[in-house]
């Protein structure tokens, strides 16, 4: 098995996931440096709410073997749209990044440039290398996990907004009442506001529903930088540690 990936994307998933590629022995390079006979798979982790992404992508199929798998982050884009921006779309495989070192289960999505391709599930065994079990969603913004986070996220941020009680109450009657390792709003801050943001607003484009629609305080958040323990500022604030400062944040 090739022992290197092309990574693509510089937001908050990218050093999580080199850090545990490094774990499995597998090494990390750009496009720029991948000569297209021996690397295992492209990952992208770049959230795509811009048109970074689909240059990123279309640079990096340029320098990789056809029969090469391109994994990508579908928190804001199907898969579907991801895999029309390249000229060997059957190869695409939608995943979630999120927490991608931590949880025994990866999220993957088909394309359906891919739906007649008896062939896509092989690139499946590129995560069962690296230990992960894999399970294969739906074709949406966010998949699942992300995206039930996000809502959850989502309601957090309006119930603060409105004073119905302080983050500190919010996150303890979640972590409580679901025995949640995090409150919605302390999780929020692990992943980072824009990501949660960029699911929503992923969601809201593609399904066009109502109920996706970010909370204003969301918005501002990211307007101000505030994302979360990445820039030691979210719902609480971090040391340059990223540890939590204070009970009460």
């Amino acid at each position: 098995m090739a022992d290197k990936v092309v990574i693509l994307g510089d937001g908050p998933f990218r050093e999580p996931l080199a850090t545990f590629l490094a774990s499995q022995r597998v090494a990390c390079m750009s496009p720029e440096q991948a000569d297209g006979r021996d690397v295992l798979a492209v990952i992208d982790v770049q959230t795509g709410c811009d048109g970074g992404k689909r240059d990123w992508l279309v640079s990096a199929e340029r320098v990789v073997s056809e029969r090469t798998p391109i994994f990508t982050s579908v928190l804001h884009r199907t898969a579907t749209e991801i895999a029309s921006w390249l000229a060997h779309p059957e190869r695409v495989v939608g995943f979630s990044p999120v927490q991608f070192a931590d949880m025994p289960v990866v999220e993957v999505c088909r394309p359906l440039q891919a739906e007649e391709d008896a062939s896509w599930t092989e690139h499946l065994q590129v995560l069962a290398g690296l230990g992960k079990e894999v399970e294969e969603v739906g074709d949406e913004p966010g998949l699942v996990f992300p995206r039930t986070l996000a809502l959850l996220v989502n309601e957090a941020a309006f119930a603060l907004a409105e004073k119905i009680a302080d983050k500190v109450d919010i996150d303890l009657a979640m972590r409580k009442g679901t025995n949640w390792p995090y409150g919605p709003l302390e999780w929020a801050d692990r992943i980072g506001i824009d990501q949660i943001v960029a699911i929503l607003t992923g969601l809201e484009r593609e399904l066009g529903e109502e109920r996706y629609r970010p909370a204003p305080l969301l918005r501002k958040m990211v307007y101000a930088g505030y994302l979360g323990r990445a820039s030691g500022r979210g719902f609480y604030c971090y040391d340059e540690q990223s540890v939590r400062k204070g009970a009460e944040g």
